[in-house]
């Protein structure tokens, strides 16, 4: 059963240093354009009941309030969902958030990164440490009680204490819910060209591994929940559209290069322009491709996923009880209640502990 959908937003102000996500520079009427094609798109798949919507990009907070409404006032939601948005504190300011949040959308996850200028520049991220805080503060007046904001680590050049500094500042404004990330270099990016010439260099895996510890340590000390890899909440406030897909449930994706998992197809849409409208045009899904999964990739996909989830972890069965009890006698996997859960050394290796599922 579908009960979410993604919906990719591909525009944004400008692109950051470490972005390799597909997005584009826009105007208000490419934007027009592109959410009329959309409405179009969602309305070829059968009316899905909605638990969780997830507006992501990109800067899908770019898009005009009442763009967003016309989207929601097309799909059917449930009492009680979770509608996100994320926003880049550039793109918004009180009026705007408070407009969302009469448009439906009920939780955001800001784009911080991090709460230092030096890095915030070296990154391209246009926002002010001042501003981020700004954005933050009036999102609360504006009414929004559940909200999430991202920070990046391992750096170019940081320290630990650099991201103590971090982790001081965004608990202390006190957010639901925190994602953290380490940068990952992609090839083509600006970051990426400068790391080969020489300019910038990658952090030490050793203190890489030491930030990740001092960021648990932290937050959990704090009294947030480490429930995901990359996620901590405080009690209650876990993000339930991305559980979803870590617990491997349908969701559907629409929108320009998005993801989506139905049935037992796991789809990918058309990632330029022409062949996303042109395929809409002829009333055919804008599909790039498509995968069917057979019970075989289904499961690998559930511990893969499963695994990510540290309280929940995955129950085991068949041959992958034994890959779980191998991992376990090495000490990177651990059964409590009876499913297994990555152990906190499992979680220094967690790529390749999930890569022993795979066959």
């Amino acid at each position: 059963m579908c009960d979410a959908i993604y919906i990719h937003v591909p525009f944004c102000i400008n692109k950051c240093e470490y972005c390799d996500f597909l997005s584009f520079k826009s105007t208000p009427s490419k934007r027009k354009e592109y959410v009329e094609y959309l409405k179009k798109e969602i309305k070829l798949y059968p009316e899905f009941d909605y638990d969780t919507v997830y507006f992501g990009g990109g800067t899908p907070s770019l898009l005009d309030p009442l763009e967003i409404k016309e989207i929601l006032e097309l799909l059917h939601i449930k009492e009680n969902a979770e509608v996100t948005l994320e926003v880049n504190p550039k793109s918004v300011d009180f009026k705007k958030l408070r407009a969302f949040r009469d448009a439906g959308i009920n939780r955001l996850s800001i784009g911080v990164q991090s709460f230092d200028p030096y890095y915030l520049k070296l990154i391209g991220r246009l926002h002010t440490d001042i501003e981020a805080e700004e954005i933050y503060r009036d999102a609360r007046k504006a009414g929004f009680d559940n909200i999430s904001l991202d920070l990046m680590f391992s750096l170019p050049g940081q320290s630990i204490e650099d991201v103590k500094k971090d982790l001081i500042k965004i608990t202390g404004l006190r957010p639901e819910h925190i994602s953290i990330y380490s940068l990952i270099w992609e090839e083509g990016t600006p970051l990426y060209e400068k790391l080969l010439k020489g300019e910038l260099k990658e952090t030490d895996n050793e203190i890489e591994a030491k930030m990740y510890e001092l960021i648990i340590e932290f937050l959990k000390s704090e009294g947030y929940i480490h429930y995901e890899v990359s996620n901590f909440s405080l009690p209650g406030n876990e993000a339930r559209h991305n559980t979803k897909y870590w617990e491997n449930k349908e969701y559907l994706g629409a929108g320009l290069g998005a993801s989506g998992y139905i049935g037992n197809q796991r789809y990918k849409n058309a990632v330029n322009f022409k062949d996303y409208y042109g395929k809409i045009d002829n009333n055919k899904k804008p599909y790039e491709e498509v995968g069917v999964l057979n019970e075989k990739e289904k499961e690998e996909y559930r511990y893969i996923l499963g695994l990510r989830l540290l309280e929940k972890g995955v129950e085991a069965d068949g041959e992958y009880n034994n890959k779980c009890l191998k991992l376990e006698k090495k000490g990177y996997l651990t059964k409590k209640s009876g499913r297994y859960i990555l152990t906190p050394k499992g979680l220094m290796i967690a790529n390749d502990v999930f890569e022993e599922f795979i066959s």
